[in-house]
């Protein structure tokens, strides 16, 4: 792949999560160049203007609207477009229209002679990343989906505001789909180097109340935040920068980004959010953990979820 001294970054679909994530790098110096690509050419010149008069506050970037003939030359394309979720609506419900979507952008972007790496932000982000993986016939490592970091940021957050620490201090995953049938790993849960069931007991009624609220929360927070303000997208692009940092930054960090488990867990041919080492190339390699079998179980169940609609849609 493209190992060069001035970095380029691509971002599709100009819609808020694009324009979060988009503004979130204008302090980090992470990409020399920045190109913004939307059907809404306009919207897209709009955005890059709005975001050069920020320069003068930020790190010196090139920012421009462009086309697809610009991805040639980038390290990475972030794609972001596609149909929101709207009230009510799951993200799994945006399947087939996203699928088509990314199919039409994945080829125009491999037209142009992309070679780097592909970050996956679009619902539902577990099938459509393996929708651009397999559109895209770039190795699976180089095509990772936004998986559950964020939800796992939700998870981190939750437990520190429970146990009033700072959640940098909160280690814990949510994993699985992104979406309803996702689950917590409380076997690997810890707060500092303190694991969470040394301090919740899950056989007490009233601990396991407190856990099972603290997930719910996890699960149903695009809901609401949707019905407050109809989109998620701050948080989400926050995710996506950590991401980028661990690539571009070759950080090796380990992030719950959804990549093929390649037969890990007992699992492959999808993308599923789990835990894996992200560097400079993509996807290192999988952390599998060891499970407890009620986990495993429901890990299962929910690489079914995102199995059935892959088949349903002929991938």
């Amino acid at each position: 792949m493209r190992h060069s001294k001035r970095s380029r970054v691509a971002v599709i679909g100009t819609g808020m999560v694009g324009m979060s994530y988009a503004y979130s790098l204008l302090p980090k110096g992470l990409f020399h160049e920045m190109v913004l690509i939307d059907l809404d050419a306009r919207r897209a010149e709009g955005e890059a203007m709005d975001l050069n008069h920020a320069l003068p506050f930020a790190v010196p970037m090139n920012i421009w609207a462009g086309t697809y003939a610009d991805c040639k030359d980038c390290d990475m394309v972030v794609l972001t477009a596609g149909a929101n979720q709207a009230p009510g609506e799951t993200r799994l419900d945006l399947a087939t229209k996203n699928i088509n979507i990314m199919r039409t952008v994945t080829e125009q972007v491999m037209n142009a002679g992309f070679n780097g790496i592909f970050l996956v932000a679009s619902n539902p982000v577990d099938v459509l990343t393996a929708a651009v993986a397999k559109f895209s016939g770039l190795p699976e490592g180089r095509v990772i989906g936004s998986g559950t970091v964020l939800d796992t940021a939700r998870f981190r957050y939750l437990l520190g505001h429970h146990f009033h620490v700072d959640p940098h201090n909160v280690h814990a995953y949510i994993i699985g789909e992104h979406g309803d049938s996702e689950l917590p790993v409380w076997s690997h849960a810890y707060v500092g180097a303190k694991q969470v069931l040394e301090i919740l007991d899950a056989n007490d009624e009233q601990d396991r109340a407190t856990m099972d609220a603290i997930f719910k929360d996890v699960v149903t927070a695009a809901y609401q935040i949707i019905q407050r303000k109809r989109a998620t997208y701050y948080a989400i692009g926050m995710g996506l920068l950590r991401v980028s940092e661990a690539i571009m930054h070759d950080e090796k960090a380990i992030l719950t980004a959804s990549v093929n488990p390649g037969g890990a867990y007992g699992l492959c041919d999808i993308c599923i959010g789990l835990p894996a080492v992200i560097n400079r190339d993509g996807v290192r390699e999988l952390i599998e953990l060891n499970l407890s079998a009620d986990e495993r179980e429901k890990l299962f169940v929910s690489a079914s979820v995102i199995q059935n609609v892959l088949r349903q849609n002929g991938l």
